[in-house]
C-alpha cells in the first residue's frame, strides 16, 4: 500500500505542469539555429542539486520557457526518472530589459568569465548563450567575479527558485496541506532577499491558496503577501 501511495504521489507531481502551464508561445530549438529574434539561454547542470539541470530560454520579446530535469535520480516508487518539467511564461518587462542590457555589457557572452585564480566551491556548471541573425556566442562558468555575470545568474536562478517552489506548493496542496505554511513562509524570506523572481508564473496558484478556506490561515496570509510582490 505504501508503494502505491508513493507511486500516485509521484505521478501527480510529474503531471503538475498542466495545472499552471503556458502563458505564451515559447522559443524552440530551431530558433536557436537561426534566431530572427535575439535569443538568450541560461543552462545550469549540477548533479547534487534538485533539479539536477534546468534551462531558461528567453527571446527579446519576453517569450520564455523553463525546463528542468533530474536524469540520474529515480524517485522512490517510480520505475525511472521524472519526465522533464516544462512551463512557458512571459518575462516581466523589467527583467527582460535588464537581461538584454547585461548581455550587451558582456559582449553577448563572447569571452571567458570563469574564475580560475584558485579553486572555489562547485555551484554547478552554468552556460549563457546568445544568438541572433549575426552572431552566436556562449560562455560556461562555475563562478565569476564579473558583476554583470553575477547579476544575470542571480536573475535566472531566482526564476528557477520561483518555479520549483511553485511545484512544491502544488504537491503540498494536494497531499500535505499542513506543510504549506512553512513552505510559504520560507518563500517570503526568499522574496525579501531577492531569491525569487517572476512571481507571476505562480500567481494563479498563490491566489487559489489565498482563497482556499481549507488551508491554514497563516498559509493563506503568506500567499497573499507573496502576491503583493507581483502587485505592490
Amino acid at each position: 500500500m505504501k508503494s502505491l501511495v508513493l507511486l500516485v504521489a509521484t505521478l501527480a507531481f510529474s503531471t503538475m505542469p498542466v495545472l499552471f502551464q503556458s502563458q505564451s508561445t515559447t522559443p524552440d530549438a530551431g530558433q536557436q539555429q537561426n534566431a530572427t529574434v535575439p535569443l538568450i539561454t541560461f543552462d545550469l547542470n549540477w548533479e547534487a542539486a534538485t533539479p539536477q539541470n534546468y534551462t531558461i530560454t528567453m527571446d527579446a520579446n519576453g517569450k520564455a520557457q523553463y525546463v528542468s530535469r533530474s536524469p540520474t535520480r529515480t524517485p522512490e516508487g517510480s520505475d525511472g526518472p521524472d519526465p522533464d518539467y516544462t512551463i512557458a511564461f512571459t518575462m516581466s518587462t523589467a527583467n527582460r530589459d535588464r537581461i538584454l542590457q547585461l548581455a550587451k555589457e558582456l559582449n553577448y557572452f563572447n569571452g571567458s568569465f570563469d574564475f580560475t585564480q584558485h579553486k572555489v566551491a562547485n555551484t554547478g556548471r552554468k552556460t549563457l548563450t546568445y544568438a541572433d541573425l549575426s552572431r552566436s556566442f556562449h560562455t560556461t562558468y562555475n563562478w565569476s567575479e564579473n558583476k554583470s555575470i553575477e547579476e544575470i545568474t542571480r536573475i535566472f536562478q531566482a526564476i528557477s527558485n520561483t518555479v520549483e517552489h511553485g511545484r512544491k506548493l502544488q504537491f503540498m496542496r494536494r497531499f500535505d496541506k499542513l506543510a504549506l505554511a512553512g513552505e510559504l513562509k520560507a518563500m517570503e524570506t526568499m522574496a525579501q532577499a531577492n531569491y525569487l523572481a517572476e512571481v507571476q508564473i505562480i500567481a494563479p496558484l498563490l491566489q487559489n491558496i489565498a482563497n482556499d478556506s481549507s488551508v491554514l490561515h497563516m498559509a493563506r496570509q503568506s500567499a497573499s503577501r507573496l502576491l503583493m510582490v507581483l502587485n505592490p
